[in-house]
């Protein structure tokens, strides 16, 4: 048996989010059909994160275990002739039994695009979130780097039903990075973390606009942490303008070839 990691890319907006559900286009439903197509095998690929209907990805890693002998580099190929275009496969190794997307994950890094032009160029509509209304950015740089250090992110995650059936589970986060940046007329957040709770990206996005209207102070992002409760935050930012960019893994896990 192998365990074979994948690095995916993928454009999310026609997708019901990454994991499998019964009559909707998923990520992981169409990986599954094209791996069993290509092996004859019945295999449900486990991803590093369930990104949400309309979350892109630009380095989603998954894994699957299979028999098959087929060599990395021709399995990218096959993959990608059978896969929509709308989904690459972009690397593949066979990496340890024991190595495991989620659980072997030390960080993971996400990019948040809004676009703050007048008027939204139509090939960007499905990548970002329109907002063309006055924002004090500064206000938000700001509000956007109390956030970084450990804390507890319950205020900034939606509940998920299926968390913690199996296991003790915790909402405290380390956040190593987290800032604004102007790019030409987009307004771009970058944020990374041990981990992210679910929605709490696109949570925290809602709040920091809500500095940026001046509906709060910036130093009021620590009140809301300390608050830990879903209503002291932001509204849920669309989740048009998000994105997966990369999860790191320690090098033995990936042979230098994942970052």
């Amino acid at each position: 048996m192998r365990n074979l990691k994948l690095l995916l890319a993928y454009d999310g907006t026609e997708f019901s989010g990454w994991q499998i559900q019964p009559e909707a286009a998923t990520i992981q439903g169409i990986l599954s059909s094209a791996i069993g197509r290509l092996t004859g095998e019945k295999v449900l690929p486990q991803g590093s994160g369930r990104t949400d209907a309309g979350v892109h990805a630009l380095g989603q890693v998954a894994t699957f275990v299979t028999e098959s002998p087929i060599p990395t580099e021709n399995l990218v190929v096959a993959l990608n002739d059978i896969l929509p275009r709308a989904v690459r496969v972009l690397d593949a190794a066979e990496v340890a039994p024991e190595f495991h997307p989620r659980k072997s994950a030390r960080a993971k890094s996400y990019r948040y695009r809004m676009y703050r032009g007048a008027i939204c160029p139509p090939f960007l509509a499905r990548y970002v979130w329109h907002y063309p209304y006055p924002l004090e950015e500064a206000a938000m740089q700001l509000a956007a780097t109390s956030i970084v250090g450990e804390h507890d992110f319950t205020s900034f995650a939606a509940v998920d039903p299926e968390r913690g059936r199996h296991e003790e589970v915790s909402n405290v986060r380390r956040i190593f990075c987290s800032k604004w940046e102007r790019q030409g007329d987009e307004f771009v957040y970058t944020v990374r973390g041990n981990g992210f709770l679910h929605h709490m990206v696109r949570n925290l996005v809602g709040t920091f606009v809500l500095a940026g209207k001046g509906t709060i102070k910036p130093s009021d992002v620590l009140q809301i942490l300390d608050a830990r409760s879903r209503s002291a935050a932001g509204a849920t930012a669309p989740s048009i303008g998000l994105y997966l960019v990369s999860v790191e893994y320690e090098p033995p896990a990936s042979n230098g070839r994942f970052t």
